[in-house]
């Protein structure tokens, strides 16, 4: 799948994505996997069996178009880091981990595979962030009854770092190969996990004072049978 981004201080950069990874129960703090755990347990979701977890999903799901479609009212937006292997070198955006929240209580890897995963347009050389990683900020907002409300928002800090999620995932190579793409897991849902039409996350850095974000609105289509 075709992704194009505004590399910060390098310009233009394409990339016809051919692997796409999500990082599940990414948290650093036992605690914090806990909590998320049950945030969706409440919803019906089953346990994992370990943590973190590796989910494959089609690379044709990343869009970064502003109008997402997806089926009926119970799909909900995830802010999460996105690193990617371009040509060889690392770069860090901003994805939405988009879930189906009625099919994650018959299987998470299904509910995962059902929506399309929204990307921002820009990016920066991953190398530029690692020596402060644990100081970016994730955060999302919604739009409820007319009000922008905060959704999430956390640091890095309580999150595994990429080169492990990687190395996890490759088995050992603290990078992704040519062409990969993993989202790096979440962190909670202030006021529990719920749809919303509009949806805005952001990458946050300020040790550069530099910010990434992206907007989709859900264009929800019918139920029928």
């Amino acid at each position: 799948m075709k992704l194009n981004f505004e590399v910060e201080g390098a310009g233009p950069l394409a990339i016809d994505l051919a692997t796409l990874v999500v990082a599940g129960w990414a948290g650093r703090d036992r605690a914090a996997i806990e909590h998320h755990i049950e945030e969706l347990e409440a919803i019906g979701v089953p346990r994992p069996s370990t943590v973190p977890l590796f989910y494959r999903v089609s690379e044709t799901l990343v869009t970064q178009d502003a109008d997402v479609q997806m089926l009926g009212p119970d799909s909900s937006g995830e802010v999460e880091a996105f690193v990617f292997n371009a040509g060889g070198q690392m770069y860090v955006s901003i994805a939405s981990d988009h879930t189906d929240r009625k099919a994650e209580t018959v299987g998470v890897a299904l509910s995962k595979q059902l929506c399309a995963k929204p990307v921002a347009r820009k990016a920066w050389k991953l190398a530029e962030v690692l020596p402060h990683w644990d100081q970016l900020i994730i955060r999302s907002t919604i739009e409820e009854n007319g009000k922008s409300v905060v959704y999430q928002e956390g640091a890095l800090a309580s999150l595994r770092r990429p080169e492990d999620l990687m190395a996890g995932f490759t088995g050992g190579a603290g990078t992704l190969p040519e062409r990969a793409g993993m989202l790096c897991g979440t962190v909670g849902a202030i006021g529990g996990i719920r749809p919303a039409e509009v949806f805005t996350m952001e990458l946050i850095d300020p040790v550069l004072q530099r910010r990434i974000s992206h907007t989709y609105r859900v264009v929800q289509l019918p139920v029928v049978a």
